[in-house]
């Protein structure tokens, strides 16, 4: 029921942090008003401005994601309209073209599969098949509290093919683990507890990397690796990339937990009961959620076997099957139903995040800064191990200002784009595997081990009061050096010889 604002009050506003606001804005003047370097367009500039500004925005988390979109596009769409044509210098672009540059990311085969990804999340929630699946694994570990952290790192690798969305899988697990600590009898505040709630969203980051389709910023590296190179990365080809990655990190976060928080107790009385229980009150599976098991089956088929027995894309198969799920008889939902569960504000940054990285190539911005990073990292002639170690090091410190992993990959994927191009021109460089080397560095945009609010599903846990910051980084840092050492034995070892950095 609509509830209307009391006489004499404000409306409820969004929160917006005036200093945020205010630097990103004096940012982009700065970039604005500095002499124009030599071999940069003048639309080149004003998109390093634009950067600066978006990056500044989404670090200080100024605004909300979504308006920052709406504000990033606005000034695209104007200051690029005044702006020379990086084409054709003579004439403006205009704020029509602009606005199409500007609106560009909307067009993108990529922002369809997040949306639609979307629809999967909600149409699970919906249904309760998630909360049944993670239940079901849960019951079958044991009531061993080594074996229940098992349990919960074997829920979000499950999910992680089936529900796209790493906020929605957290969002899912995060009650459920709550009721298990609270019906075993755990404090909220227990070491146990902290463990439980830190694995949790730990194993969603991990499978962010080893499943193309389980977050968004996957999407946006294909957005850009589809505009640059004219090719894309299968879903079963991403799989054999980055599983190796993600099983050994997942290895190694239970044993990194484990150790450094270790339970009160070895096992827990009637725990396996509890579960149990929980999964028998939700009673028998429903017509909806055979139905929902049923599509998402097909759906990992037509995903893994895309191109092999297939021609379809993974856009294109997901689109189809959220239309069986909104169609009447076989579907599983109603639109008023999904609507309100649709993080449109993750779909409208997904979108502004493509444009901003398409221009920022377009108008030679990204080759420009490209040119600074090939310099000062010495990557000029560099092997192409070397140029994977350094990279995946400098993405993982920038990656400590960032909240969002889609917003990172955003400002940064058409960088490295740029500056994998720029290596590639050099002399020793020539056989570089481009595609490849983009969707390895993309593995580490999704490192956000270290601080709660380097992801959402990291805040989602956080939310529940159960771990200290403390907890969470002095773990997460761990977890980043162990990381960043399997990429540097992957790249010396399997991705090598499987031809992801060379041709």
């Amino acid at each position: 029921m609509a509830t209307s604002t009391p006489a004499g009050s404000a409306p409820a506003r969004e929160p917006v942090h005036l200093t945020g606001l205010l630097a990103a804005l004096i940012g982009l003047a700065l970039v604005l008003l500095l002499p124009r370097p030599e071999g940069l367009p003048v639309a080149g500039q004003i998109m390093l401005g634009l950067l600066l500004f978006s990056v500044i925005l989404w670090v200080t988390e100024a605004v909300d994601y979504a308006i920052s979109a709406v504000l990033i596009t606005a000034l695209m769409a104007f200051l690029l309209g005044l702006a020379p044509n990086a084409t054709k210098p003579e004439a403006l672009l205009g704020t029509g073209p602009a606005l199409t540059l500007a609106l560009g990311g909307f067009a993108n085969t990529a922002l369809a599969l997040v949306a639609a990804a979307c629809f999967i999340s909600a149409a699970m929630t919906i249904t309760g098949l998630d909360k049944r699946i993670a239940l079901f694994i849960l019951s079958l570990v044991g009531a061993r509290t080594k074996r229940v952290v098992i349990g919960a790192i074997l829920v979000g690798i499950v999910l992680s093919f089936l529900v796209p969305s790493t906020t929605a899988r957290v969002a899912c697990l995060v009650p459920i683990v709550m009721g298990i600590i609270l019906a075993f009898g755990m404090d909220k505040r227990s070491r146990f507890a902290g463990l439980l709630m830190i694995a949790t969203a730990q194993a969603a980051s991990i499978w962010n990397v080893g499943v193309k389709t389980a977050a968004a910023q996957n999407m946006v590296a294909i957005g850009f690796i589809e505009k640059a190179f004219g090719q894309t990365i299968t879903w079963l080809d991403w799989l054999i990339a980055a599983a190796p990655w993600s099983i050994g990190m997942s290895i190694a976060l239970y044993f990194v937990m484990t150790r450094m928080m270790p339970p009160e107790t070895e096992e827990i009385a009637g725990g396996k009961e509890t579960i149990r229980q929980a999964l028998r009150a939700l009673g028998p599976m429903t017509g909806a959620e055979w139905r929902l098991l049923f599509i998402m089956l097909t759906l990992l088929g037509l995903w893994a076997t895309e191109k092999v027995l297939h021609p379809f894309d993974t856009s294109s198969t997901t689109i189809a099957a959220i239309a069986l799920m909104f169609t009447p008889g076989i579907g599983v939902m109603g639109w008023k139903q999904a609507q309100s569960k649709i993080p449109w504000g993750t779909i409208v940054l997904f979108g502004t995040g493509i444009s901003l990285g398409t221009a920022l190539l377009q108008t030679k911005a990204a080759a420009w800064l490209a040119n600074i990073i090939v310099a000062n990292l010495g990557l000029a002639g560099a092997s192409a191990f070397m140029i994977l170690a350094l990279l995946s090091l400098f993405l993982i410190v920038v990656h400590l200002g960032f909240a969002s992993a889609t917003a990172l990959a955003s400002a940064m994927i058409p960088i490295m784009i740029s500056v994998l191009q720029q290596i590639a021109g050099g002399p020793d460089a020539a056989s570089l595997n481009l595609i490849g080397m983009t969707m390895l560095l993309q593995f580490v945009v999704s490192f956000g081990f270290i601080l709660p609010v380097n992801a959402p599903q990291n805040m989602v846990a956080y939310g529940t009061d159960t771990f200290s910051v403390k907890d969470f980084v002095r773990t997460g840092l761990v977890l980043t050096v162990i990381g960043y050492a399997l990429v540097l034995l992957l790249g010396a070892t399997y991705w090598s010889w499987m031809g992801y950095l060379k041709h």
